[in-house]
């Protein structure tokens, strides 16, 4: 019965804790854009920078 004692102070001390963090995260944007990052691994943005510039000639015209 006495281990009471020590267990409802040690769950009060993670429940505040846990709050704090939460409020915390709010405060700081955690939570402001969910699905961005969600669904970022779908797109490739990262492209080589020759892959964009090699057809360069005109289609139809021959040298």
């Amino acid at each position: 019965m006495s281990i009471i004692y020590v267990l409802i102070p040690i769950a009060i001390l993670l429940v505040c804790i846990a709050i704090g963090v939460f409020f915390w995260a709010v405060k700081s944007n955690q939570f402001e854009d969910l699905e961005r990052h969600g669904s970022s691994i779908l797109f490739d943005d990262d492209l080589p920078k020759k892959a964009n510039n090699q057809n360069t000639k005109t289609p139809g015209k021959h040298d």
